[in-house]
């Protein structure tokens, strides 16, 4: 049954431990994108081309930029249910997004920014930027969707004020770094 309507829960209702469910999730994702960072990717790779992969990844973050800006105006005019359900949206997209992410780097080496001067400087601050903020979200996304779950609505307003900003530049920003480094695939 679904409780996100109401503030309180019902006296049934009973508070889940998420916590050790998001420790591991977080360990595993962002363990394996720094693992994946530093492999030379598989050589010889011809089942498809995988340089569609990035502009995939730009795409997937593109919807969950969309859905996040559609579920802060849902939540600001106290839509709950269609807050709850472009969050879920934004989560699916992210998802997608780190399958085809983890795919490209696993099949790819990192592509090199070719640019400089100023524009190099800007591309790093902004991919420095990103990659500390996109695993920082891991974690916040998850406890945040943990404690709506929960019914524990100040504990969630109270992350979610923090989790929405970031989540927001991660996303934008990763369409950014597409748009940056697109020309040097």
């Amino acid at each position: 049954m679904n409780y996100t309507n109401q503030t309180t829960p019902p006296a049934n209702f009973k508070k889940r431990n998420y916590r050790p469910a998001i420790i591991i999730i977080s360990v595993i994702l962002i363990g394996a994108i720094g693992i994946l960072a530093g492999m030379p990717g598989v050589e010889n790779f011809t089942a498809f081309d995988i340089t569609i992969l990035p502009l995939l990844n730009a795409i997937f973050n593109t919807f969950t930029f969309i859905f996040l800006v559609c579920a802060l105006v849902a939540i600001l005019k106290k839509n709950i249910k269609l807050h709850e359900r472009f969050i879920y949206a934004a989560f699916g997209t992210t998802a997608l997004f780190l399958v085809t992410y983890v795919a490209y780097h696993f099949l790819s080496e990192s592509t090199p920014f070719g640019g400089s001067g100023f524009l190099a400087g800007f591309y790093y601050f902004i991919l420095f930027s990103h990659i500390v903020l996109a695993a920082a979200i891991v974690p916040l996304a998850l406890t945040s969707v943990a404690r709506a779950w929960n019914m524990e609505i100040p504990r969630h307003r109270k992350i979610a004020r923090w989790t929405m900003p970031i989540w927001l530049y991660v996303s934008f920003t990763g369409v950014l770094v597409y748009i940056l480094i697109s020309p040097y695939y």
